[in-house]
This record gives structure tokens, C-alpha cells and sequence, in this order.
């Protein structure tokens, strides 16, 4: 049993083909440029350079898993972008870097119940309005984006905003309106930063339903070997899947602990940031 809905971003036919054989639940087509290079000039992140076309490839391999499309922020050619996506095949479009209710609702407004709605909270300004959004008829899912919002608030490590209760405030809320959830990405077990494990068990604490498996889980880019990649998702998802099902039989303890844990190794990692920052 596992309670995760797990995304993987490529636009490589082959790649997506194995992580949908794999169980992937998701695979997530990013065309998202606007604006994303300034925002995150200085950090260790990919820009994706996906095409509306990539769509219909990747569809076409597809058995199980849905096509996630992440569109650009609102501009003046959101309709027609949306359309073309809708129209190529996605199954489910992401709204990016909102800060207005009136922008969810015109994205809302302008997927018209075609295909499923995923708002992604990931500034300052969307965490403000949140109640305000949340009360929007036609959101299917909400997803808090770690990387760009941790920017939005001055942070230097994303799951600082998992210490320090932003993301539990936000998930309280949208548990309260009745809309599924997710946040941020997870590695492979043992691997990460911030070790997968405690940050599956915070996912299972909080509610949280679905998660992107990190480019840390797999690079396909530096792989040059399919079957190694299968073998990635393969052992890797498994590895997932098997720590998801154990945190059914956990107590309460179990997880209060866990959340120390989590609080005491983003404290760690954010001093030695500091540290580094000022050499």
C-alpha cells in the first residue's frame, strides 16, 4: 500500500516508457521559461527545455501514468498555450508562479473543466492569498514548490520551510478544503540532503499525496546506458514503495520524533550554508 503520487520530469520517450513500467504516476512535462532563469541564476537547478510537441511523443508510450503539463506563469499567450497542451494530449496542467487569486482563476477559467487543474504555490504572495484561492471551484490538486518559494522568502535551504511549519500551515488548509496535495521532490532512500526517509514520513504526517522524484533519485541526462536508468527506477521506486508501506503500521511517537529529526538536520545543513557563504 503507498500513498504517494510520484512525478518524474523528462521529455525522453524511452525514459518516461520505463518510469511509467516502473509505476511512476505521473510524468511531468515542463515548459515553464518565463522568468525561471533570473529567479534561480545561482543555484544547482535545470532549466527545461520541453516543447509543447513532447506531449504527443511522450503520450504515445504511455500505458498507465498521466501527462502533467507545467505551462508558463499567466501572460498574454496563456490561452493558447493552454489550448495547444490540451489539444497534444496533457491530462493534467500546472499553473507556475501565481501571486493572485484572479490568476488562478483566469488559468482555471481558461482550462475550462477540459482536463485536471494543478495550482503551484510558490511565493510569498500565494501563500498570502491561499484561503482566498483555495475557495475557487475547479482546482484538482495544489502543489507547494520548495525551490522557488524557499527564494521567495530569503531562505537557504528549501526544506527550511519544512522546520519551520510554513508547509504544515499550508497543508492544514488545503487538507481543510478537500483538495489532494503535495510538496517539494524526494531522493532515493539514504540519499538527499535531507535523507528520503524523513521526508516521506513528514509527507505521511502531513497529509501530502503527491511528490516529484528528484533529479538526485534519477539523472537520466548523465546516463547513457536505458538499462541502467531501468534499473534506477526499478530497485529505487521499490526501495519507496516499501519504507511507504511500513509508515502504515507507525505510532504517533514515531513521527513527532521523525519531525525532530527533520528540524535538527535543516538546522544543521543551514549552518553549514552559512558558513560556506561567508568563506
Amino acid at each position: 500500500m503507498t500513498f504517494l503520487k510520484l512525478m518524474y520530469i523528462t521529455n525522453r520517450p524511452d525514459v518516461a516508457a520505463l518510469a511509467d513500467e516502473c509505476g511512476v504516476d505521473m510524468i511531468f512535462i515542463d515548459l515553464e521559461l518565463m522568468g525561471k532563469e533570473v529567479r534561480q541564476a545561482n543555484m544547482d537547478s535545470v532549466i527545461s527545455k520541453h516543447s509543447p510537441e513532447d506531449i504527443k511523443r511522450v503520450k504515445s508510450v504511455l500505458k498507465n501514468a498521466d501527462i502533467l503539463c507545467r505551462v508558463n506563469p499567466i501572460h498574454e499567450g496563456s490561452q493558447k498555450e493552454i489550448d495547444l497542451c490540451i489539444e497534444y494530449g496533457a491530462d493534467i496542467l500546472m499553473l507556475p508562479y501565481f501571486k493572485t487569486r484572479e490568476e488562478a482563476e483566469q488559468f482555471i477559467g481558461m482550462v475550462g473543466g477540459r482536463v485536471k487543474t494543478c495550482l503551484l504555490v510558490e511565493t510569498a504572495e500565494a501563500v498570502e492569498c491561499l484561503d482566498n484561492v483555495l475557495k475557487l471551484p475547479g482546482i484538482d490538486m495544489v502543489h507547494i514548490g520548495l525551490n522557488d518559494l524557499h527564494l521567495s522568502y530569503k531562505k537557504n535551504f528549501m526544506f527550511e520551510l519544512l522546520a519551520d511549519g510554513t508547509v504544515e500551515k499550508m497543508a492544514h488548509k488545503i487538507k481543510k478544503a478537500g483538495i489532494p496535495f503535495g510538496f517539494g521532490g524526494v531522493a532515493r532512500l539514504g540519499k538527499g540532503m535531507l535523507p528520503a526517509e524523513y521526508v516521506i514520513a513528514e509527507h505521511y504526517r502531513l497529509g501530502s499525496q503527491m511528490a516529484i522524484l528528484s533529479r538526485s533519485f534519477c539523472n537520466a541526462s548523465t546516463c547513457n546506458d536505458i538499462s541502467e536508468v531501468r534499473d534506477v527506477f526499478k530497485n529505487g521506486l521499490a526501495e519507496i514503495y516499501e519504507y511507504e508501506n511500513s509508515l502504515f503500521s507507525k505510532t504517533e511517537e514515531f513521527f513527532e520524533e521523525n519531525k525532530k529529526q527533520v528540524d535538527l538536520n535543516v538546522n544543521k545543513i543551514v549552518e553549514d550554508i552559512c558558513r560556506l557563504n561567508k568563506k
